[in-house]
């Protein structure tokens, strides 16, 4: 047993959105991201996109999305635990976090770069 009441269903889906909504309100890389996704999302639906191609953009949006959110969760996290203070070690994880989202951003381009290039060829 948990010594943390249950939550409920509901709650669950709340937190989520809070979560969410927090990223956004407080990540200027992650605004920049849904930005450029409602822009290729635009872009994919007027060059009629194939149900495939649709999954593609949104598994590759999901995944920069995704990892930009843990990357901000492990600065507040690493950030908390040191009170802010410097260590290699935490700039270690932190730079490694970041990376993580590079490449995710990087795959996500040369995905784009494909299927947008396919299309207007």
């Amino acid at each position: 047993m948990t010594k943390f009441k249950s939550q409920g269903f509901n709650n669950t889906f709340k937190n989520a959105r809070k979560g969410f909504r927090l990223v956004l309100k407080s990540e200027m890389n992650i605004r920049v991201h849904v930005i450029i996704a409602i822009m290729v999302l635009l872009a994919a639906f007027a060059l009629k996109f194939s149900a495939v191609e649709y999954c593609l953009l949104l598994f590759v949006i999901g995944l920069v999305i995704v990892s930009e959110m843990l990357n901000t969760a492990i600065e507040f996290a690493l950030d908390s635990i040191y009170h802010n203070k410097y260590s290699r070690m935490v700039g270690m994880a932190k730079d490694i976090s970041a990376g993580a989202v590079m490449f995710a951003s990087v795959i996500s381009v040369i995905i784009g770069v494909i299927l947008f290039g396919s299309k207007l060829i």
